[in-house]
């Protein structure tokens, strides 16, 4: 059976988490200095997490280029890594991240109004 192309709500899922993720590193005080780089501080934000910490185990693990290239399950396989090289034994001090569901994303938004 081929598995189906990730979902558009897959989509705003994934990079929610990217922005969890960065949020998460800047107030743990790891900037991407301390995770990827050790000469310069750089704060994280979404698209850093998503080029330096995502993509690179997307293409270890995937063998794939783009995110867009990702099928439902591969999200999965990618966040389990991340999740936890992150967590590991505390060494960077961010807890479990969990990828974002639709209902936190619904209540999330439901509460600006």
């Amino acid at each position: 059976m081929e598995e189906k192309k990730r979902t558009a709500r897959q989509n705003k899922a994934l990079h929610k988490y990217f922005e969890l993720v960065a949020k998460a590193l800047n107030e743990s005080g790891l900037d991407m200095r301390v995770v990827l780089k050790p000469n310069v501080d750089i704060p994280w934000n979404t698209q850093s997490v998503k080029d330096f910490l995502w993509r690179p185990v997307m293409k270890a693990v995937l063998q794939k280029n783009s995110t867009t290239e990702m099928t439902t399950t591969e999200i999965d396989d990618v966040w389990e890594v991340i999740n936890r090289h992150l967590a590991k034994f505390g060494k960077f001090g961010v807890e479990s991240i969990p990828f974002p569901s639709y209902e936190q994303f619904f209540n999330e938004n439901y509460e600006h109004f």
